[in-house]
């Protein structure tokens, strides 16, 4: 019997217009009401996930930033594991040779150098999925983005202050090239996670602060076994709570590299899959 799901944000509870589908949010609640624990976890920060979850009066915890951070249901920090600083430095120097557009996840929010070469990424990026008749909705969804966004001229206060602790780096390219130099690179950096929640990125965090590890520490406070915990994902940063759950469910839209590691294969974020995956394991 499933008692607890955790539910990956974009390209699985999301549609590719950044909302949360009206099926998605009734199977949640009727999971919620037959006593399942249900947690989102994301790669996102926790300002970036909670407002969408509030817009659909989603009530829940939330692993946040890939596992960095963990927040209950009325928004504590109950556990954070921030990446080491000189292990980081080391890192932002290494993406941003490769030539890689980099944002740093704090917790006191994300910054950037170079918010022009970010909206432009972005830009690119959602005009991927949309169509050219969509150009306000993906200005809003740009915006949406950008609003949560920090622009500083140097990244060396944030990893010189005492009072911020670096949980991601989050880098960008478009150029296939660029981010196999940059996986290269990092390859012989020891003390980070290295994932990706999409073919264009990079996602960098310390190596404890993983969706998985933080799933198996947030099941165990709960007296939950990870056999009786279903997890839902459709990118590699998912990986970690597929490898450790008793029921995984890659999206439609996953890699089928993403799927072959899951029991269960379930439909895209555009047709609900998450709703389905829920009602499937209700059963």
């Amino acid at each position: 019997m499933i008692k607890c799901i955790a539910i990956d944000m974009d390209g699985t509870l999301l549609n590719t217009e950044h909302q949360i589908t009206e099926e998605n949010i009734d199977a949640i609640k009727k999971a919620q009401a037959q006593g399942v624990e249900v947690v989102i976890a994301t790669g996102r920060s926790y300002p970036e996930a909670i407002y969408i979850l509030k817009e659909a009066g989603i009530t829940c915890s939330v692993i946040c930033v890939n596992g960095a951070e963990v927040r209950s249901p009325d928004g504590e920090i109950t556990d954070f594991t921030p990446l080491d600083k000189q292990v980081g430095k080391k890192a932002l120097e290494l993406l941003e040779n490769s030539g890689m557009y980099v944002e740093v996840f704090t917790n006191k929010g994300v910054f950037t150098v170079d918010i022009e070469q970010g909206v432009e990424i972005f830009k690119n990026f959602i005009s991927q999925s949309h169509k050219e008749e969509d150009v306000e909705r993906i200005e809003a969804i740009l915006q949406e983005r950008v609003d949560f966004i920090h622009t500083v001229d140097s990244f060396e206060m944030i990893f010189e202050d005492p009072s911020f602790y670096i949980y991601k780096l989050l880098a960008f390219s478009f150029e296939r090239n660029v981010i196999t130099k940059a996986e290269h690179a990092l390859s012989d950096l020891h003390g980070i996670a290295l994932s990706s929640s999409g073919p264009e990125n990079l996602e960098i965090n310390g190596v404890e602060a993983q969706k998985g590890i933080a799933l198996d520490a947030f099941t165990k406070e709960k007296g939950i076994s990870l056999m009786d915990t279903m997890a839902i994902g459709d990118n590699y940063n998912d990986l970690s709570m597929f490898q450790r759950v008793g029921r995984a469910v890659a999206m439609g839209n996953a890699d089928e590299e993403i799927k072959g590691q899951c029991h269960f294969v379930t439909l895209t974020n555009e047709e609900s899959g998450v709703a389905k995956a829920i009602m499937d394991a209700l059963k």
